[in-house]
C-alpha cells in the first residue's frame, strides 16, 4: 500500500467517525430533549399527587381532636427540618459533583438519583405502615364502639 492510500484510507475512517460522532451527539441532544419532557412530566404528576395527598391530610386532620393535632405539627416539624437539611446537603453535593467531567458528573447523578430512589421507597414503606396500622385502630375503634352501643 502506498503511502498517499494509507493517508486517504485515515482521512475517510476520520470523515466516517466524524459524521458517527455528530450522528451520536444528534441522538443525545434528541433523548436528552425526551428525558427532560419526561422528567418535567413527572414532577408535575408528583406535585399534582401532593396536592392531592396534602389535601387528604387536611381533611383528616379537620376531624381530628386537639392531641391528634398537636402531635403532628410536632412530627411534621421535625420532618420538614429534615427535608431541608437533606435539600441543602444535596445542593452542597451537587455544587462539588459540578466541578467533574461530564461522564463522572452523569454517573455521579445517577447514583444520586438511584439513592433518592431508594429513600423513597424506604419512606413509602413507612407510609404503607402507617396506612396499615391506621386502618387496623379505625377498625379497633369501630369494634369499640360497637361494643359499648
Amino acid at each position: 500500500m502506498k503511502l498517499s492510500e494509507l493517508f486517504a484510507n485515515l482521512s475517510r475512517g476520520a470523515q466516517d467517525f466524524e459524521a458517527r460522532v455528530a450522528k451520536w451527539q444528534e441522538d443525545f441532544k434528541d433523548r436528552q430533549g425526551d428525558l427532560m419532557a419526561s422528567a418535567r412530566r413527572w414532577r408535575e404528576s408528583a406535585d399534582a399527587r401532593q396536592a392531592d395527598l396534602d389535601a387528604q391530610i387536611s381533611g383528616y386532620f379537620d376531624e381530628a381532636s386537639e392531641q391528634v393535632r398537636a402531635q403532628w405539627a410536632e412530627a411534621k416539624e421535625g420532618w420538614d427540618a429534615e427535608v431541608a437539611n437533606i435539600r441543602a446537603k444535596a445542593a452542597e453535593m451537587r455544587s462539588k459533583a459540578a466541578q467533574m467531567q461530564a461522564e463522572d458528573l452523569a454517573d455521579w447523578s445517577e447514583a444520586y438519583a438511584a439513592n433518592m430512589v431508594a429513600f423513597a421507597k424506604r419512606m413509602q414503606d413507612e407510609a404503607a405502615d402507617a396506612v396499615a396500622a391506621a386502618a387496623e385502630a379505625r377498625a379497633k375503634a369501630a369494634s369499640d364502639k360497637g361494643d359499648s352501643a
